[in-house]
């Protein structure tokens, strides 16, 4: 089996829904992200409205602003719903220190957000935090990764296993093996060394 190593971005640069082979617990790949509601109760069975979705930008958005003042960073928030799920993006300069080792600081931010929107509205949320464009960054990078992985098994007909990566890492990477034909993906491992494996297929 192969192993291949994810690039390591350290400036700012970023999630969920169609997985893989495997639906586990917390990661259902599939996400993002994530998508791992945060730990605070069942996830919420009813369907959630776009005006619903919108609100818990909004409130996210004033959370990160209040952090923001707190840090004393300066930033332009903007909160959208995109792709069915509420986001809030932040975009301006020095904010590294948002961003951290390959996005780990961001991630706590972004269950911080998720908790301040629960706490106000009693629903888990699936809400996206980016910070100077990581994940839209972070996503193209890792598109490179999963077809470098694809073109290995191809050639070798043996399985690729990748660097442990988190669940929105992972659900990027999901997303542009399952397009390709002649293999598929799944994830191993617990957190924080989950990874995923790229394996051939008839």
């Amino acid at each position: 089996m192969t192993e291949t190593s994810i690039p390591r971005t350290e400036q700012p640069l970023d999630e969920e829904e169609t997985a893989t082979l495997e639906v586990d617990g917390d990661d259902t790949d599939t996400e993002d992200d994530d998508t791992d509601a945060p730990a605070t109760g069942a996830r919420s069975k009813k369907a959630v409205g776009e005006g619903d979705l919108f609100r818990q930008s909004e409130i996210a958005a004033d959370y990160v602003e209040g952090l923001l003042d707190i840090l004393d960073y300066d930033g332009d928030i903007d909160e959208l719903v995109a792709a069915g799920r509420p986001m809030v993006e932040v975009v301006g300069e020095r904010l590294q220190n948002l961003v951290g080792q390959r996005g780990a600081t961001l991630e706590a931010l972004q269950e911080l957000t998720r908790l301040a929107v629960f706490r106000q509205t009693g629903t888990p949320s699936r809400l996206l935090l980016d910070v100077g464009g990581y994940r839209a960054n972070r996503r193209k990078e890792l598109a490179a990764v999963a077809k470098n992985a694809v073109e290995k098994v191809k050639e070798y007909g043996e399985p690729v296993r990748l660097e442990a990566m988190s669940a929105f890492e992972r659900k990027c990477v999901h997303d542009v093996v399952n397009a390709m034909s002649g293999v598929a993906s799944e994830s191993e491992g617990v957190e924080p060394n989950r990874r995923i494996v790229v394996r051939p297929v008839d």
